[in-house]
């Protein structure tokens, strides 16, 4: 593999975005932006970008810096699996978790990810076989409040289940780090530091991405081997450049007004790969009012993909004589293309690709509901139609029917807009919610995102608030049966996850975005009530 780069292809399916993105292609190339790039120069995004690009390209040479931990992530899996501990469990967020999680699943290894306040969920995974869990902590600066309290949560079960905690935790996070220290003094079992000068977003191949990843059982020595290879390509000043040309035809449809990009696997043997490059495009592009919106659709046949508009671009990850844009290659040389193109689709788009202004604004409001339980109260819905709350309904005209709010809120997405499914539930038990982003995309003809909170506030949350200012956003919540306490905390998980929807709720409202939230008092009946609501909604 790691002699084959030339393995790693962006072909341009569509002829007219060829021709449009050619010269944007050949002022890359004379500007010199792959070798620069290589070489970590942060003047590439104008002055004002520059203080925050110094610190944050050392992305570009980790299949070589990223080599140490090898060894290191080998010695304690062979250290763990002779205690008979061979059930990892990942507690992270954002870039965090989502590498890892492609990763594994593409590997066909199995990882259980917790990237949610959903208690069941998190119940779920303190019911497997606590005596051969061992829970890696990942956080550059370990304040994340979700990673943190399943941190306490399993540290608690693991000391009530007789198990040395600390023998059975595994940190990553940032050098120098207050949860560094803390780590350190608390004497948890291995403490793993990665590159400061990587962002969450660009960090599947340091220790975030390698290390609960290598413990599962995946071979990310194979992922270096493939990112080296594609490098040497990826650095040359040339129209063959497939980063280059990637970059250049996002940075040539955004031109034109294609401001989606809209993702399907095509046979990449590659399993999730279009939630990791979710959080890298959004996240990265998705501010001052612009920026690149990824839909992930489920198949070449989705709604969305196989009938995109013109405000939108399709990229089959596989080959693809259809989409727009049919990139291939192995996973580990995909992590540093698509890092490449993002970066110089920024500098077309006249952005900093490195920092998410608009992130901590959903953070505060939810850590200022956490504070104030009464305003975390949602107050008394609008009304209620069977097992489904209605609450905030903007622009309507006082509905008291799910179906008719459900019109009216629809009918709000302005030309060339987006419907957003926000899901705060469990991602297992109620996986049949990702079903009415589907729906919603075939019966409105809108290009249509699904995202399970809270782990959207780390990717395609800084996009809602920062980029285009289309988007209606539908936000879901669910009856909580069995609640869990988070330790030496004020709040249990419920009131957690509840704070963080309302707070990102509250955040869109004041940007002028129309928010509409359904909470199921019975999940299960309340998507099905949902679902049935939608079918006399027409294209």
């Amino acid at each position: 593999m790691a002699d084959q780069p030339e393995q790693l292809a962006v072909t341009l399916v569509d002829q007219r975005l060829a021709g449009e993105a050619a010269p944007f292609a050949e002022r890359l190339v004379s500007d010199r932006v792959a070798s620069k790039l290589t070489s970590q120069d942060p003047t590439l995004w104008g002055p004002d970008a520059e203080p925050e690009s110094a610190i944050r390209l050392s992305w570009t040479t980790l299949h070589d810096t990223s080599r140490p931990l090898l060894a290191e992530i080998e010695a304690l899996r062979a250290e763990l699996q002779a205690d008979g501990v061979d059930r990892v469990v990942l507690a992270g967020m954002g870039g965090s978790s989502l590498a890892p999680e492609v990763i594994t699943s593409t590997a066909g290894v199995p990882l259980t990810v917790l990237d949610t306040t959903d208690p069941g969920q998190v119940a779920d995974a303190l019911a497997g076989d606590l005596d051969s869990t061992v829970l890696v902590v990942s956080s550059k600066s370990g304040s994340t409040v979700e990673t943190d309290s399943h941190r306490r949560i399993f540290e608690k079960a693991f000391t009530a289940n007789g198990i040395d905690a600390a023998s059975r935790i595994v940190v990553v996070t940032d050098p120098g780090s207050p949860l560094e220290s803390a780590s350190l003094d608390a004497g948890y079992r291995k403490v793993f530091t990665a590159d400061p000068n990587v962002g969450g977003r660009y960090s599947a191949l340091t220790a975030f991405g390698l290390v609960p990843s290598g413990l599962a059982g995946a071979d990310v020595g194979a992922l270096l081997d493939d990112a080296a290879a594609a490098s040497k390509v990826l650095s040359l000043d040339s129209e063959e450049n497939p980063g280059l040309r990637l970059g250049a035809a996002l940075g040539a449809a955004h031109a034109r007004g294609a401001e989606k990009v809209v993702f399907a696997d095509t046979g990449s043997g590659i399993t999730g790969f279009g939630d990791w490059a979710e959080q890298l495009i959004a996240e990265s592009t998705g501010k001052n009012g612009t920026g690149l919106l990824p839909v992930v659709a489920e198949s070449p046949d989705s709604p969305g993909f196989a009938d995109a508009g013109t405000d939108a671009t399709t990229v089959a990850i596989g080959p693809s004589a259809t989409a727009a844009i049919a990139v291939t290659g192995p996973l580990g040389a995909q992590f540093l293309l698509w890092e490449y193109a993002t970066v110089v689709a920024g500098r077309l788009l006249g952005i900093n690709p490195f920092d998410q202004p608009d992130v901590e604004a959903a953070k505060k409001a939810s850590r200022a509901l956490l504070d104030n339980p009464d305003a975390a109260n949602a107050g008394e819905p609008s009304f209620v139609d069977g097992p489904v709350e209605v609450y905030g309904v903007p622009g309507t005209a006082g509905p008291s029917t799910l179906a008719e709010t459900l019109r009216q809120f629809l009918a709000l997405v302005p030309d060339a807009g987006y419907i957003s499914v926000q899901a705060y539930l469990d991602r297992l038990d109620d996986a049949s919610a990702i079903l009415l982003r589907t729906e919603l995309a075939r019966r409105t003809g809108t290009q249509t995102t699904f995202g399970w909170g809270p782990r959207f506030l780390h990717s395609t949350g800084q996009y809602h608030k920062g980029g285009h200012q289309n988007g209606v956003f539908l936000q879901l919540t669910g009856a909580v049966e069995n609640d869990l306490e988070v330790p030496d905390r004020p709040y249990t998980l419920g009131v957690l996850q509840r704070a963080q929807a309302l707070g990102d709720g509250q955040v869109l409202a004041e940007r002028g975005r129309p928010v509409l939230r359904l909470h199921l008092t019975d999940r299960a009946a309340g998507l099905a009530h949902v679902v049935r609501a939608l079918e006399g909604i027409g294209h």
